[in-house]
């Protein structure tokens, strides 16, 4: 497991022993009030439903629990982008705050409401998806703990497990703002490399497994962006690769049925992120002036049994990244 820091630490600053008395009276008291939260989630699948269960238990530690002093009115879009317009126009101007899961339902709620102040999480690049001004200072209504990974990290543990492969395939849906951003990454890492990138790319889930088939016969090894599409098409991905015998990596756990191994990001624990965020911001943060947080906790996770299928030793790809 390799621990990573926020972007930015906030200090905090000693008022003397009577202020943090009222301090703490009053942090008690706001908790006690009745808050209404909207949550607007871009579909189903296990990455967004583990941040979202982060978030709500973070709430819960702080004292806000639903059906007691909180109630959320939580939507889910399935992926229909209709759908995600009309559920963000729902809640719009409805709540003391929202939070947005994935890039998709946070854009489609800034488009209604620029006034709510709202927490994203699951979420690789805030400013490309035009949701903040910079990670440091978002400027607006919005912040949150976004998902960003170091894919040069990611090519150079795939390298290692496939050391003789001279194209590297990126598979990803082509209208993914994140996934496009990582996929960019992952050519300018492996054309750095001396690895020539293949890439091939999906409009809907319906294209998976012929795209993956084909692009299985071209190369030594895949690299699959973190990308909805990827997650909830997953174990389709993973049969392909595993008759095949390609070895894949996977930028979060929810793509692991499709990869060796996966190197990313603990979404749950990226929940929780957003939710100490909501908290504060709940208490009277500005979300303008609260940075955009990284994730805290990164780490590999094996597919046993797809490595028992390419005849790859388990400890070798855990040990890939050990620092001592």
């Amino acid at each position: 497991m390799r621990v990573w820091k926020k972007f930015v630490t906030l200090g905090l600053v000693g008022w003397g022993s009577l202020a943090l008395v009222a301090c703490s009276q009053k942090k008690e008291t706001a908790a006690k009030e009745d808050v209404k939260i909207g949550i607007l989630q871009y579909m189903e699948h296990d990455a967004l439903d583990t941040s979202r269960k982060g978030f709500i238990v973070a709430l819960k530690d702080a004292g806000y629990e639903e059906g007691k002093n909180l109630s959320i009115d939580y939507k889910n879009a399935q992926g229909d982008q209709a759908s995600l317009q009309t559920m963000a126009e729902q809640l719009a101007g409805k709540n003391d705050l929202n939070l947005a899961i994935a890039t998709p339902a946070a854009q489609s709620l800034l488009n209604v409401d620029t006034e709510t102040p709202t927490v994203f999480t699951a979420i690789y690049d805030p400013v490309a998806a035009s949701l903040v001004n910079s990670l440091k200072k978002p400027g607006g209504n919005m912040t949150g703990s976004s998902h960003v990974m170091d894919v040069a990290k990611q090519i150079e543990l795939l390298l290692k497990v496939a050391p003789n492969a001279k194209k590297v395939g990126i598979f990803h849906n082509s209208s993914g703002i994140n996934s496009e951003s990582q996929a960019n990454l992952a050519i300018a890492a492996l054309k750095k490399a001396g690895v020539e990138p293949v890439e091939k790319t999906i409009t809907s889930s319906n294209d998976v497994q012929q795209a993956i088939t084909s692009l299985a016969g071209q190369v030594d090894a895949i690299y699959l962006p973190a990308d909805n599409t990827v997650a909830s098409t997953a174990s389709t991905i993973g049969e392909v690769l595993k008759s095949k015998k390609i070895p894949a990596i996977g930028s979060d756990e929810n793509s692991s049925q499709a990869a060796l191994f996966t190197y990313g990001v603990d979404f749950y624990v990226l929940g929780q992120q957003a939710g100490k965020m909501a908290v504060e911001i709940l208490k009277g943060a500005d979300p303008a002036d609260m940075p955009v947080q990284g994730p805290e906790v990164i780490k590999i996770k094996v597919n046993e049994e797809m490595a028992k299928a390419l005849e790859i030793d388990t400890k070798m790809i855990e040990k890939l990244d050990d620092k001592k």
